[in-house]
């Protein structure tokens, strides 16, 4: 068989599918959808961690501001109210990380000794622990605080006012009393204010607006 001219294979249309142009554009919106649904994660992921970083900042200010009320060198309540406030808003890993920030910036400015950390990181690291393990009650935030700062922190604090302070005539337990005294004080403003804020709904909204926000994907599984 013979052809009176050679086949146009530069413009033949050779293993490409054939579509309408309403199915073309069906085809298309299923591909653009991922792409809006990924674009759209990752703005509300990027507004969620500025919120939290905000809300760190807050608490980290606020912290060092009202730390010098009803203090004195063992007790320090308001770091305590702190704690357990920011442990139930933002979690452990948030709480933790708000107390070292308040508790340095407390050494260098206001030349708190090393009590600013020692009483402060091990309350607000249980607290948020316990908080989570009690799904969502009050009351174990405040016994963590008061667990971790009035015996875990107050003992680690002997050797640490002794051997790095210079501090003489202290015991494991000296400021098991005081350390105490502060996560009651402490602890029972915040438990107060807390549970005001869950009655009005308003801890629930805080703490869905500081959450991680969840891929779509994770959503549809």
């Amino acid at each position: 068989m013979t052809f009176d001219r050679e086949p146009d294979l530069d413009n033949a249309n050779v293993g490409m599918p054939c579509f309408s142009r309403s199915e073309f554009m069906r085809k298309l919106s299923r591909w653009e959808l991922p792409l809006h649904t990924l674009q759209g994660d990752m703005a509300m992921k990027k507004s969620n961690y500025l919120l939290r970083m905000v809300m760190l900042a807050m608490f980290v200010a606020l912290g060092v501001v009202i730390s010098p009320i009803l203090r004195v060198e063992g007790m320090c309540p308001m770091a305590h109210l702190i704690n357990v406030t920011c442990a139930v808003f933002m979690g452990p890993a948030y709480a933790f990380l708000c107390a070292v920030l308040i508790g340095v910036i407390r050494m260098m400015i206001m030349g708190i000794p090393p009590l600013a950390l020692t009483g402060a990181v091990f309350g607000a690291t249980l607290s948020g622990i316990f908080y989570k393990l009690s799904k969502g009650k009050i009351i174990a935030a405040v016994l963590g605080e008061i667990i971790g700062t009035g015996i875990i922190g107050a003992i680690v604090s002997y050797p640490v006012m002794t051997y790095l302070w210079g501090k003489e005539g202290l015991t494991w337990f000296f400021y098991v009393p005081s350390f105490i005294m502060g996560t009651l004080i402490g602890g029972s403003i915040a438990f107060v204010l807390l549970l005001r804020l869950k009655a009005t709904g308003q801890l629930k909204k805080i703490q869905d607006a500081l959450k991680d926000v969840p891929r779509s994907e994770d959503k549809a599984a």
